[in-house]
């Protein structure tokens, strides 16, 4: 039997922010939160999030999304949020994460689904898009990456990311210190004092002990470094499916992400995705959703009335 860590209450200020109905499914063994607002019979619209947040970060574009008629179904990856939180290491391989998601997909028995895709939701839901064509309408891919190497200038460095492969310092840092969930997540946005008011608790109370922060680190060792990393066969494949992909994309970029930058990352998904929309450059770092929510949400109603019956 395998354990996992119980899932922590949220706390009376963040449950403000959050007050949506709590949802469950058991995906691959593990029981996986997820919000469902908005008309049953709506075009669904399915928001992904990645290191170190949870649904959260989408608590203002939800509100728009559902009053344009829309089905919102924002999930929580496996270890993170509201989801259940395995202690093993190998729980959370990429393949893992996608199969995770496929499963509630096919569960809810969504088709037509517009896909948002933030940082890890970004190879997560695309592996899920590529292997699932017929169940989506278009693609929405904000601060991410799925190609190989580099994943970015960021993760070449050796200080802070190549010593988050160590065996012992990203489990530390990351697990110990909550570098990432702490500072690195306030470092990561431009209005600061903001998250700090309204949104830094909601993420630091989902983790708040190192057995609770296994996937900040852990999630972290799947960025293929070389082309002998373990995940560096399915970032391949992504590339390769991606270029011969034709569903509908827009683009949404921060203008000041300093993880994976406007100008190279943003150009980059236009090479393999030349008939997507954008890049719509907005205010933000790399929880772009912590800085401008109501443009983004704008921006994908749009998008979506524009595409074709």
């Amino acid at each position: 039997m395998t354990s996992a860590i119980a899932v922590p209450q949220l706390p009376e200020a963040i449950r403000a922010r959050w007050p949506y109905r709590p949802r469950f499914a058991t995906v691959n063994g593990w029981r996986m939160h997820y919000v469902d607002e908005g008309d049953p019979s709506g075009e669904p619209i399915v928001l992904l999030h990645g290191n170190p947040t949870w649904g959260f970060l989408y608590r203002d574009i939800i509100p728009p999304l559902v009053a344009a008629g829309f089905r919102v179904i924002v999930p929580d990856m496996i270890g993170f949020g509201l989801s259940e939180k395995p202690v093993r290491e190998q729980a959370h391989s990429l393949d893992g994460h996608i199969a995770n998601l496929t499963g509630l997909m096919r569960q809810l028995d969504l088709s037509r689904i517009n896909l948002v895709c933030h940082d890890w939701g970004g190879p997560t839901g695309l592996g899920f898009a590529l292997s699932n064509l017929a169940r989506v309408r278009s693609l929405v891919i904000m601060s991410t990456w799925a190609w190989p190497t580099p994943p970015a200038e960021f993760h070449t460095r050796i200080f802070p990311w190549r010593m988050m492969h160590a065996p012992l310092v990203g489990p530390h840092l990351l697990g110990r210190h909550a570098a990432l969930v702490g500072r690195g997540m306030y470092l990561s946005v431009v209005n600061r004092e903001k998250f700090r008011a309204e949104a830094q608790l909601g993420y630091e109370s989902m983790l708040p002990d190192p057995a609770t922060r296994l996937l900040t680190w852990a999630w972290p060792r799947w960025i293929p470094l070389d082309d002998k990393a373990r995940a560096y066969e399915r970032f391949t494949w992504l590339e390769q499916e991606l270029r011969k992909c034709t569903l509908p994309a827009l683009i949404i970029w921060g203008r000041e992400d300093d993880v994976f930058d406007a100008a190279t990352f943003s150009a980059r998904f236009k090479t393999l995705l030349p008939h997507a929309e954008g890049p719509l450059l907005v205010t933000g770092r790399h929880f772009v959703q912590e800085d401008s929510s109501p443009e983004i949400a704008a921006a994908v109603l749009d998008f979506i009335a524009r595409l074709p019956a």
